[in-house]
């Protein structure tokens, strides 16, 4: 009897422990499955712009999946929404903050998306706040209500308000740029379209309404009209991260390959006593016309002696020019081509390509520029937008020019 009664204990037990482990397995599932439909939640949410209703759920989830680099993204999202919702200026900093970090914590777990970076970046470390959307005060603050509304996916009346700072400010390029973006994301394309080009007209300047615009034609599968929206993107700000994440991500996406010409320049330092060394490299025994490469040297050095002040009188200390680089680059062709080479090196030939082009600025300042070259672009662009675009879609897109 109590051989049987010890038994049926240990029978009694092991239900009892085939049961607890079924509802541990069972509650795993289950909690499994209630994460997924969270996240499911609240990426619908993100998705329709409603970044307000989706911070709670984000919340949650960073608690539940703190190793997912996505949940920290989106929840970065929703407390930028949270801050464009906020009139509390202080408190609206604080938000910005904790956004901020969080977008951190979403790139050390390996978030590798551009606009992760992008937002990092742009962000103060102080959560400060600098935007200011018109200089007619009255738009400027339908502007934010705007962006509250729109960040809370009321995007009708986002674009209401959008509306009004566009006739209290006609000039107004981010009333008509987020116009554009509410029928984006309604998928009204052709709508979404008018207002961009309308933000186009009223500042031809800006790379952004190129770069949004690319966006609906990217949906509905236009890559060449994409392709073209991003060059201009591009070409309008080489030096913006985003410009150019733009169009490596059409590369991407049509699987085409971007690329520019390789020319490497000789490098000049100064030693400590302010001795200057230049290296060039010429391949021994190849009449290619590799030495010419010292005109490129001597170039440099005249400009920074005295071709620069007389070229830009109206500049106090010398800079690296666009005209200086041309020049110097120039100087290696004619003397390669003095010396008759047998047959130029290839560098040297893809100078005089670009040059006979007429794209050799354009390349110098996308593909080759420095604080000093850089403060030419917004003048070459204004008078030479057409070589900036043609360098581009003949030497870049498809790695044509390599």
């Amino acid at each position: 009897m109590k051989k049987s009664l010890m038994l049926s204990s240990v029978i009694l037990f092991a239900v009892l422990f085939i049961i607890a482990m079924a509802g541990t397995a069972l509650s795993a599932r289950a909690q499994t499955d209630d994460i997924a439909t969270l996240k499911a939640r609240a990426k619908a949410l993100i998705d329709e712009q409603n970044y307000v209703e989706a911070l709670p759920l984000y919340e949650m989830l960073a608690i539940q999946a703190p190793d997912d680099s996505i949940v920290f993204r989106n929840l970065g999202l929703a407390l930028i929404g949270l801050a464009a919702n906020t009139d509390n200026p202080d408190r609206s900093r604080q938000i910005r903050i904790r956004a901020r970090n969080t977008f951190i914590i979403a790139r050390d777990l390996g978030d590798d998306w551009p606009f992760v970076k992008e937002v990092i970046e742009s962000l103060p470390l102080d959560g400060s706040d600098s935007r200011k959307f018109s200089q007619n005060i009255a738009a400027d603050v339908v502007m934010k209500h705007g962006e509250a509304l729109f960040a809370s996916g009321k995007l009708d009346d986002a674009f209401k308000a959008y509306q009004e700072a566009l006739m209290l400010d006609p000039l107004c390029y981010f009333a008509a740029l987020f116009s554009g973006d509410t029928k984006l994301h309604t998928q009204q394309y052709d709508e979404a379209e008018k207002w961009y080009q309308r933000a186009i007209s009223i500042d031809p300047y800006i790379e952004a309404a190129y770069r949004y615009s690319a966006t609906p034609l990217m949906k509905q599968g236009k890559f060449d009209q994409a392709r073209d929206r991003y060059i201009e993107a591009y070409i309008t700000a080489p030096y913006n991260r985003m410009a150019m994440n733009g169009l490596l991500q059409w590369g991407e996406a049509a699987k085409t390959p971007l690329g520019h010409p390789r020319i490497d320049a000789p490098r000049t330092t100064d030693d400590p006593e302010g001795k200057r060394n230049t290296i060039i490299t010429v391949n021994p025994g190849a009449d290619d016309g590799s030495i010419a490469w010292i005109a490129y040297s001597a170039a440099r050095e005249e400009w920074e002696k005295t071709k620069f002040a007389e070229t830009y009188p109206n500049e106090k200390a010398y800079r690296h020019s666009l005209a200086e680089e041309a020049d110097a680059l120039r100087r290696v062709v004619s003397m390669a081509k003095t010396i008759k080479a047998k047959k130029l090196a290839d560098q040297i030939a893809m100078i005089e390509k670009l040059d006979n082009d007429g794209v050799l600025e354009a390349y110098i300042l996308l593909a080759m520029p420095d604080q000093g070259i850089a403060q030419d672009h917004r003048d070459y662009l204004e008078k030479n937008r057409d070589k900036l675009r043609l360098y581009v879609a003949k030497y870049v897109i498809g790695a044509g020019g390599k």
